[in-house]
């Protein structure tokens, strides 16, 4: 009896170990100052990244800056799985979203779907300033790893 005592007692505090361990892995409340995040110069423009982690509800959450320099695209349209929204803080851009092409200015928000082509060009005379949020659902990154690791890999194994 003795035994199975400690045997719950070890057990437990692997347990209580292993949630601390799990919770601390996670993004914890945040508070970013916009004067406190160094941008890096890209060939578009600048950008700022504030968080890249997972949350106690997603897989991955992140949060980045770019400012878009006139006339310029961050990149071709293009697709992902994941969703995003993008804010827009200040300037103009020409925003395609499943076909859609739309001029939006400051406050505007960007909703591209998954799997749904996107793009932003920079259409105004200054620079685009836009937060961009992108989220990972519980699995998903998992999904697709399977999706795109050759056959036979670990990853591409199920798990028991």
């Amino acid at each position: 009896m003795a035994s199975i005592a400690a045997a719950l007692c070890v057990g437990a505090g692997l347990g209580h170990v292993a949630t601390a361990r799990s919770a601390s892995s996670v993004q914890e409340s945040t508070l970013f100052d916009w004067n406190s995040i160094s941008a890096s110069k890209t060939e578009v423009g600048q950008y700022r990244q504030l968080m890249r982690a997972p949350t106690a509800t997603l897989d991955e959450l992140e949060i980045h800056v770019t400012t878009l320099n006139p006339g310029l695209s961050s990149h071709p349209p293009h697709k992902h799985a994941n969703e995003e929204l993008v804010i827009l803080s200040s300037g103009k851009l020409e925003a395609m979203s499943n076909g859609k092409t739309q001029v939006l200015g400051p406050g505007s928000v960007i909703f591209n779907a998954s799997n749904q082509m996107h793009s932003v060009r920079n259409v105004g005379d200054e620079p685009a300033t836009y937060h961009v949020i992108n989220w990972a659902s519980p699995g998903s990154m998992k999904k697709a790893k399977e999706k795109t690791a050759p056959a036979g890999s670990p990853a591409a194994s199920p798990k028991p």
